[in-house]
């Protein structure tokens, strides 16, 4: 029986009864299992150094395993999601997934650590491929842009996850910890992942497709498009890894704010791309894909010169938080529209791309910083915000739909 067909893709009532609406659930929660598991393994790292005796450079060297593991993946995945469909391989990088978190507490050296974080970073690239590229398929059913959305599941799943980990270091140890990741992550992808196996993903064969919007082999044009929304990723993820490692540092020694206060920084960014992505549908129904781009971009650049050369702690938050709303719907927007333009490769090259940039941006602010200072360096987040809103505009006729 398949999911549904053209009428009911555009007349269906509302409800969790309707295919489209179980699916929505289904996928959001996986989106949300992702941020969850990963930011309850990214608390543990202090513990896990700590139990390897590692050294700062060779947990370094070690934590790329997780960034390896992911970038070499994500182009397989969307080649299997293509042949197998998304839906199938996301339960399965699910289970891959929860069952790899528990593997670094079992290690007692950074070698060993590196080889476990392959693995969990194969998972977790891959597991990213595969549901943005479900994501696309029912963006493109439902005909709105629901995308943002999803992506804000993965950052409120984030955050339970880090809130809940800070709860429980104290009282369990990593191995507990980080297996009871496993037993939750295995019991959602169970009660999920039916749910997802059980609906033909909307636009496949089995659901009567739409021959004029379902995405094709990207010719070579196709793939310039989809490398350019991947640059867009890119300026996003740049942001996002910068921030995350550079922005407490910055605060404490740039503005003499107190250690408590400096890591409230980060904080801030993150609860304010949250608060973006929850609003982003009605925002980029609001104003469209282009001037969502365009204006999300330039947002982000005032808000980081803002946030990079502010003389004062508030001043400096106030920045954060507009950079985070600046940045939320970017990395969103371009996944979906090279979804939409190419199918999981075209999901697969802008998240790769996008994943890059996360891995550039710290190392490169730490390079820059030693040329220069710590605010000049991040305002290169700025430049590359600005980037992502000209690209934006460029692009505009093949971003409008």
């Amino acid at each position: 029986m398949p999911l549904i067909n053209k009428t009911r893709t555009h007349n269906a009532v509302p409800g969790y009864g309707n295919p489209l609406t179980r699916l929505r659930v289904a996928l959001t929660t996986f989106f949300a299992l992702d941020g969850f598991v990963f930011a309850g393994w990214v608390v543990r790292i202090p513990a896990i150094k700590h139990q390897t005796h590692a050294s700062a450079g060779a947990l370094g060297l070690a934590l790329l395993g997780v960034s390896a593991g992911a970038v070499v993946t994500m182009t397989l995945v969307g080649r299997l999601c293509r042949r197998y469909g998304s839906h199938p391989v996301t339960v399965v990088c699910a289970v891959l997934l929860s069952l790899s978190v528990a593997l670094p507490p079992l290690t007692h050296s950074a070698l060993a650590l590196g080889t476990a974080l392959l693995i969990f970073g194969a998972a977790y690239g891959g597991m990213n491929v595969a549901f943005n590229s479900a994501a696309v398929d029912l963006v493109r059913a439902l005909r709105r842009p629901i995308m943002p959305g999803f992506h804000a599941a993965f950052s409120l799943g984030g955050m339970i996850g880090a809130g809940l980990g800070g709860l429980v270091a104290g009282v369990l140890s990593p191995t507990r910890h980080l297996l009871g990741l496993t037993v939750i992550g295995l019991l959602v992808t169970a009660v999920a992942g039916r749910t997802l196996l059980r609906l033909q993903p909307p636009g496949s064969p089995e659901s009567s497709p739409d021959e004029e919007t379902a995405p094709r082999r990207p010719d070579t044009r196709t793939r310039g498009l989809v490398v350019t929304f991947g640059l867009i990723a890119l300026c996003t993820a740049y942001g996002e890894g910068a921030l995350a490692d550079w922005s407490a540092l910055h605060l404490e020694q740039d503005l003499d704010a107190a250690p408590g206060a400096a890591a409230i920084g980060y904080s801030c960014f993150a609860l304010a791309m949250t608060i973006g992505r929850v609003t982003g549908t009605r925002l980029l129904e609001r104003l469209g894909q282009t001037r969502t781009l365009t204006s999300g971009g330039t947002t982000a650049a005032a808000g980081m010169l803002l946030g990079a050369l502010a003389p004062s702690l508030w001043a400096a938050l106030l920045g954060f938080v507009i950079t985070g709303l600046g940045l939320a719907n970017l990395f969103p927007v371009a996944v979906e529209r090279a979804g939409a333009l190419a199918g999981p490769d075209g999901v697969a090259i802008a998240s790769t791309l996008g994943y890059g940039g996360m891995l550039l941006g710290p190392p490169a602010i730490g390079f820059m910083a030693d040329w220069f200072s710590l605010p000049a360096a991040l305002t290169s987040v700025a430049a590359l915000a600005a980037t992502a809103a000209v690209i934006g505009f460029v692009t505009r006729r093949a971003t409008e739909r």
